[in-house]
């Protein structure tokens, strides 16, 4: 992995039902789409069926999963979110002005707040980007995929407590 790769941080909780996740895909799930499939072409000509365009259809985005799983657990940082210290990184709540409305949101991988009520916002995003190291009080912008410049201001960084 090269030095500049993008690390994603997971806390030990998220790392571990993304691999339960990655091993039932593996496993069961794989044996259950081949099964659909086996089924599905049983029942005759392919070009027309439905079932078997369907389970095909399923079985490429399981295995896109799968892609996306072991790429993301060979990559991440396990550890427990970051002490907050007043300065944005990835695995803090955020709370900002965007667009002169406020936001509270986490930085950091969607794996991360899954059960969480608050927004997930990558640090590779133009906005996770922008604010990526700046500390409470600090006002910047960032460009929004339309075109249009957005000001942005840290009013609080904390530590993410989970859900």
């Amino acid at each position: 992995m090269s030095a500049d790769a993008p690390v994603t941080f997971l806390t030990q909780d998220a790392y571990d039902r993304l691999a339960a996740e990655l091993e039932h895909l593996s496993t069961t799930g794989r044996e259950e789409i081949a099964k659909k499939i086996e089924a599905a072409r049983e029942e005759g000509d392919l070009k027309e069926n439905g079932g078997y365009h369907a389970a095909k259809d399923e079985q490429g985005k399981q295995e896109a999963r799968i892609r996306t799983l072991q790429h993301l657990l060979k990559t991440a940082t396990v550890s427990e979110a970051p002490e907050s210290n007043g300065v944005v990184e990835p695995g803090t709540v955020v709370t900002a002005i965007v667009a002169g409305g406020e936001e509270v949101f986490l930085l950091g991988n969607r794996e991360i707040g899954v059960g969480s009520e608050l927004d997930v916002y990558s640090e590779a995003s133009p906005l996770g980007a922008a604010i990526l190291g700046r500390k409470e009080g600090e006002k910047t912008s960032y460009t929004a995929p339309n075109g249009r410049e957005i000001a942005v201001e840290i009013v609080k960084v904390e530590t993410y407590l989970g859900q």
